[in-house]
């Protein structure tokens, strides 16, 4: 995002307690939010630029990195850190994880000290809109050469750098290639003669198949009830085609009772009438409704980005062979293909204006980039990052990731993504909508109602800038 989203950008969830730091070398403790605005010694000292040095790192600097702690963890920021301390080795760098970056870190860039570097991932993660103009554009990071003396711009996946544009400042770099779809144990399938849905009336009927044999087609966890927004939106988009996405991304009045969102939702409403959802997600930890899925195969279709293996991996059954599928169309008719999904590269890193290190928080992002620092993240994230040619293919043996390559593969050009979730910060107030709906307290028309009123607030906010998508 995108996300996500983004993802993506993007990813929609919360897990865990703040961790402990992780410094390299391991000392001290945050930088402390009552440092002066932009201060300290690293904004006042830096080194020369030059090919090995792009960004004129101060020899002896202290960088900081807050890493949101969701799915893929923050370690392989760590590991990209070990790197950079070899090119830098007199340098500090500090890596810190957070559930939580918008309630940490927004007083922070309010009080003029942000970090260098931030994973500004999650539920609670900071609205673009909010902090765009306190950003460091990033245009110079892909135009640097990486730790194996190759331009980083020439190494990536076309097109990386459009989820991150936000009115034509490229300011995140959203460093996962992240695919959505539908995720599936293919030996349960096997063992009971299913196949994935490809539109909405075979995801009912496979509903019923399930519930015949004891299980539910659905689970999902409060701080996750999104997950099937996005599910709905990719449906919807694959359905109608750009038109729906574009009136959804230019919050334009009554986009949310397009007819193909209309038939999703509607479908959707009819899972929950008929019991395919497993009950209490409202009330049940994001992590363990999947573990009902993953683990315990409760239910066997869960909507995510392709970091869901990495994340339930220590909850996940033996032998469960986790793979991925596109979204159900509407109708066999659908404007795009069934084939089509939703993906981009999520995960957004920013590098704040303000911070004592922007250089800092450049050149970790260039160790991420090298080739030693993406492929352990693909080795041990079970995810492909944004750059390109590092996994194999046999996916690291993984199901899902050589899963996930079938589908870039097979949806060929019919590739879409959207930006408006992320940049205006919506999803917090969407848990609220989604998590009634699927708790059945909430029909088809107040869910239309409850989206529309929350896109409409941000249209009419004047203080708002606004995003302007026209493909």
């Amino acid at each position: 995002m995108s996300e996500e989203p983004g993802r993506l950008n993007r990813r929609t969830f919360v897990r865990g307690a703040l961790a402990t730091t992780v410094f390299l070398p391991l000392a001290g403790a945050l930088a402390s939010c009552a440092a002066p605005s932009g201060g300290g010694d690293n904004s006042s000292k830096s080194g020369s630029k030059s090919a090995k040095n792009p960004f004129g790192l101060a020899d002896t600097a202290t960088v900081e990195a807050v890493i949101f702690n969701g799915g893929y963890g923050y370690d392989y920021v760590s590991f990209a850190a070990q790197q950079a301390k070899k090119q830098f080795p007199k340098a500090t760098f500090k890596v810190s994880p957070s559930t939580q970056i918008a309630q940490q870190l927004q007083p922070r860039f309010v009080g003029g000290n942000p970090p260098d570097l931030i994973d500004n991932s999650g539920a609670g993660n900071i609205g673009f809109n909010t902090i765009l103009d306190q950003l460091s554009t990033l245009d110079d990071v892909f135009e640097a050469d990486n730790y194996e003396g190759t331009k980083i711009a020439d190494t990536l996946y076309p097109a990386v750098k459009v989820p991150g544009t936000f009115s034509g400042k490229f300011v995140a770099i959203n460093y996962v290639m992240t695919v959505y779809g539908m995720w599936y144990s293919a030996s349960l399938y096997e063992e009971n003669g299913w196949t994935p849905p490809k539109t909405w009336d075979e995801a009912l009927d496979l509903g019923a198949k399930a519930k015949a044999a004891g299980k539910y087609l659905f689970v999902w966890g409060k701080e996750a009830a999104t997950y099937y927004l996005t599910m709905a939106l990719d449906s919807a988009i694959k359905e109608g085609g750009d038109q729906v996405r574009l009136d959804l991304e230019n919050l334009k009045p009554k986009a949310w009772s397009a007819p193909e969102i209309q038939s999703v939702f509607k479908a959707l409403e009819t899972a929950v009438k008929n019991g395919y959802f497993v009950p209490g997600g409202a009330g049940t930890q994001f992590t363990a409704a999947q573990a009902k899925w993953s683990n315990d195969e409760q239910a066997i279709l869960y909507p995510s980005g392709g970091w869901i293996e990495n994340e339930m991996k220590k909850a996940t059954k033996d032998g469960f062979k986790m793979t991925g599928a596109p979204t159900p169309t509407v109708t066999s008719s659908s404007k795009l293909p069934y084939e089509a999904l939703r993906s981009a590269a999520g995960e957004p890193y920013i590098v704040p204006k303000e911070g004592k290190s922007p250089a800092g928080g450049k050149e970790l992002l260039r160790a991420m980039l090298s080739k030693e620092a993406a492929t352990n993240f693909s080795k041990t994230r079970l995810a492909p990052t944004i750059v390109k040619g590092l996994v194999p293919d046999d996916g690291f043996g993984s199901t899902a990731l050589v899963s996930q390559t079938k589908m870039l593969d097979a949806a060929g050009d019919n590739v879409f993504n959207y930006q408006f979730l992320d940049y205006y910060g919506m999803n917090q107030d969407q848990l609220v909508v989604w998590n009634s709906f699927l708790s059945g307290q909430t029909d088809t028309a107040g869910l239309t109602k409850g989206m529309q009123d929350i896109s409409d607030k941000v249209a009419a906010d004047s203080s708002v800038t606004k995003l302007k998508v026209t493909s």
